[in-house]
């Protein structure tokens, strides 16, 4: 069956096509959840609750992005599991480009590559915690469009389905929280290796 048919197979009751569904899409969703909580088995339960909520709540799908519709109760347990335990999320970023525009994490790969000399490694190393610092001090809203436009890929009109808001607001979030971002690299800048500091020709 394909995906529609397996929606409304999953809507009358029929969990064997719910199960595919999730099979389908649990890497994704498991992916988005280790964004937010930042370690294997936070990751693994959030994702196995928001599946849970899913199939109980699949009778109120109303159509459109099976997908998007998902993942926002992926990010909304996320949340409510952060709240919970008054923490806040921790990303794990691997690269950010020399413009200070886009966070580009490939999933799965080596933030240090055996090719590198020590010293490179060294730099990435100290590049990646100060983005990882900077991050953690942005206000959730706009880690939440940051992780779903910049680190998973999503463009603005999905990412707009997922967190339920209006394009506009994506895209003034995300605008928001890189410019942060740069505005906390660069108040690091003298810890941070001289080729990727950000200067005012950069921002």
């Amino acid at each position: 069956m394909d995906e529609e048919s397996l929606v409304h197979a999953a809507k009358r009751g029929d969990l064997d096509a719910f199960n595919r569904l999730v099979i389908e899409y649990q890497s994704r969703a498991y992916n988005l959840a280790y964004r937010f909580m930042s370690d294997p088995a936070s990751a693994a339960d959030v994702t196995q609750d928001a599946f849970i909520s899913a199939f109980r709540g699949i009778g109120k799908f109303r159509g459109g992005s099976f997908r998007s519709w998902l993942l926002r109760i992926v990010v909304n347990t996320c949340y409510d599991e952060l709240r919970r335990r008054k923490r806040r999320p921790a990303y794990s970023l691997d690269e950010f480009s020399d413009d200070g525009d886009r966070l580009l994490v490939e999933a799965g790969t080596s933030f240090s590559h055996e090719s590198q000399k020590p010293e490179q490694e060294v730099e990435r190393s100290e590049l990646r915690a100060a983005i990882e610092q900077c991050f953690d001090e942005l206000p959730p809203e706009f880690k939440a469009v940051a992780v779903l436009v910049d680190i998973q890929g999503f463009d603005y009109k999905e990412a707009a389905r997922v967190i339920s808001k209006p394009v506009g607001t994506v895209k003034s979030r995300l605008a928001r929280a890189r410019g942060r971002l740069r505005e906390c690299l660069n108040r690091r800048g003298e810890l941070l290796p001289s080729r990727f500091r950000l200067d005012d020709e950069t921002i």
